[in-house]
């Protein structure tokens, strides 16, 4: 008998791979938990999206959430699951394909070349929260968002982008109430362009307080940033840690609130008009 000292030939088997999480139908009435957020909620219905099939889950409280049934996504008693669309008597009635704002999503065609019009938003996290929810319609109308960095730059930027009744601007601004600074600021703004806005300090306000698992936006003292005094007075960490949190609450319009929910809509009627003559 031959001495072998390294033993068998590592080669002459494959590894042996991670066994893949059992497949399940997503059935009405079955209850699963999101794997990534903790949201625990009984099948409701499927919906499909260009992302993929989405599941929508309800918990105890009545709130609803959209999910991605990607592989491994979902847990049942703790365990790893990949979720499918039943067969047969089983299946959950095949909703019409919507995008996350709601509206019927077009079929799939070439992208659209962008249009003139533009709308613009104070920041990256509201530039952020208009993809996640309206990104299906705005590729559609072929409509680009635009991030000022600060409301302050917004004389400037619409300088520059010269509108014209071709060439239409919509801006969107957070904490827009009588008397406010931004209120002043956009007071005058020229022809062809539209301003509006939410009652809401920040756009993260403009989040259902259920959407990322609170019973409402704590109150920060004036003189205190706002971002960094909810994260202290929630346990968030930094705002960067916040923003996780924010955006991974958001999966569709269902998860903000009406006054976001109108302006942006507006926003978007207001720039894809076509012009006249």
């Amino acid at each position: 008998m031959s001495d072998d000292r390294y033993g068998r030939d590592v080669l002459s088997s494959p590894r042996k791979t991670k066994p893949k999480a059992p497949e399940v139908a997503a059935e009405r009435d079955l209850v699963v938990e999101d794997a990534a957020t903790g949201f625990c909620g009984a099948v409701v219905g499927l919906e499909k999206s260009y992302a993929g099939d989405l599941v929508r889950l309800e918990d105890r409280r009545g709130q609803t959430r959209v999910f991605l049934m990607y592989p491994a996504a979902f847990l049942i008693d703790g365990k790893p699951v990949t979720l499918t669309r039943p067969r047969g008597r089983g299946a959950v009635a095949q909703a019409e394909a919507k995008t996350a704002s709601g509206s019927r999503a077009a079929p799939k065609q070439r992208a659209r070349t962008a249009r003139a019009s533009r709308i613009f938003v104070e920041g990256v996290h509201d530039a952020t929260l208009v993809e996640r929810v309206w990104g299906d319609d705005l590729r559609a109308e072929g409509v680009v968002v635009i991030s000022l960095d600060g409301l302050d730059n917004l004389d400037e930027a619409l300088a520059e982008f010269g509108p014209a009744p071709h060439r239409r601007a919509g801006v969107l601004v957070d904490h827009l109430v009588s008397g406010s600074k931004e209120e002043k600021l956009t007071a005058e703004v020229g022809p062809n362009v539209l301003v509006t806005g939410h009652p809401y300090v920040d756009v993260w306000q403009a989040v259902k307080p259920a959407s990322v698992g609170i019973d409402a936006w704590p109150v920060i003292p004036m003189g205190t940033d706002w971002k960094t005094g909810i994260c202290d007075a929630l346990g968030w960490g930094t705002p960067r840690d916040g923003w996780r949190r924010v955006l991974a609450g958001v999966s569709n319009f269902r998860d903000l609130e009406v006054p976001l929910l109108r302006s942006v809509e507006e926003l978007i009627d207001f720039v894809t008009v076509e012009p006249q003559g």
